[in-house]
């Protein structure tokens, strides 16, 4: 017999309330380890050995990465997993984000302006580097991986009137290095690191009297057994002077997330394409079916060095960026 639903009978509807599906906790914590343990590394500087030191180049990403699980844990409940998520985000991302924002202040000073350039095994597009040349009007020119045959390319094509002061180490093969200036030079041999490749040093004359002290940086690659001269090249680096100042330049095969490094930014230096907002980016590989996705060459001065402008260039030939840092030096 049916019931009119005009019937007087009256009763409760009841709706069971529906059970919102969580994730299992196993595979909420499997997403949150392995970022926390990311920033526990990054902030502690435990990396070591090949394969952790070169992995902490991706950190930037590994800090965007780290908003997933923080999603997943956040919206599955899990309060324990949740607060490690987010202290593991906020600590990765307090150590990328302040390198787009920039901290530099007009600082007053005589205008430096340096060039840097990996040129791999002098292939690197002579026309392309004078090219930069012209158009950047440098003081210093930095270059690595510096063949016999890339100095005499570019002296033909006009460095040798441009920049006629040099103080050379090239080799045929990655060891190379070189650095080029407009003004007088004296070789310090003894400010470089006996680890690494070349790295000339020297005592470069700016108009007006004043001089500054330059290192063209290029250790090993952190890769397999390198890794440990790699550290020691980086520590071998000259600390920054009361009595001159100083500017390291180069490839570093290192980005601000690695221990060594930031070991010689605490010893006086700052990274110039960091005061400027420009520290995130990317310098390696250039001229490769994938975008550059790391930052490892730099320009590193001295804290009272003011920092007007970086610029990151792609050179054809060479698989890094060439880096120009227009500074203010006191």
């Amino acid at each position: 017999m049916g019931i009119s639903a005009d019937s007087t009978v009256g009763g409760t509807i009841v709706t069971a309330a529906r059970r919102r599906r969580r994730l299992p906790a196993a595979l909420t914590w499997l997403a949150v380890t392995p970022f926390a343990a990311w920033a526990v590394t990054r902030v502690a500087g435990l990396e070591r050995g090949s394969l952790p030191t070169q992995l902490m180049t991706a950190t930037p990403y590994a800090a965007a990465g780290s908003l997933i699980p923080l999603l997943m844990a956040a919206l599955g409940r899990r309060r324990a997993a949740t607060a490690v998520a987010l202290v593991a985000t906020a600590a990765l991302g307090a150590s990328v984000l302040p390198r787009a924002l920039g901290t530099a202040d007009a600082t007053p000073g005589r205008p430096l302006r340096v060039l840097t350039l990996n040129m791999l095994f002098g292939r690197a597009d002579p026309d392309a580097v004078m090219d930069l040349v012209h158009r950047l009007d440098p003081d210093v020119l930095s270059t690595q991986e510096l063949t016999p045959g890339a100095v005499e390319e570019l002296d033909a094509l006009g460095l040798k009137t441009l920049m006629p002061h040099r103080v050379l180490q090239a080799e045929w093969s990655a060891t190379g290095s070189g650095l080029f200036s407009k003004h007088r030079l004296v070789a310090m041999p003894e400010l470089a690191p006996t680890v690494g490749h070349h790295m000339p040093a020297a005592r470069i004359a700016l108009p007006g009297g004043a001089a500054i002290e330059f290192v063209d940086v290029h250790p090993y690659p952190p890769l397999g057994p390198q890794a440990v001269e790699w550290s020691e090249a980086l520590g071998r680096l000259p600390s920054a002077s009361k009595d001159v100042v100083r500017v390291l330049a180069g490839d570093f095969n290192a980005s601000l997330d690695h221990a060594p490094m930031r070991g010689v930014l605490s010893r006086g230096y700052k990274d110039a394409a960091d005061q400027v907002g420009a520290g995130l980016v990317p310098t390696w590989p250039a001229n490769k079916r994938v975008p550059p996705i790391i930052t490892i060459d730099h320009v590193l001065v001295d804290h009272r060095v003011g920092v007007r402008e970086v610029s990151v260039h792609t050179v054809p030939g060479t698989d890094h960026r060439a880096v120009f840092a227009e500074l203010a030096v006191p």
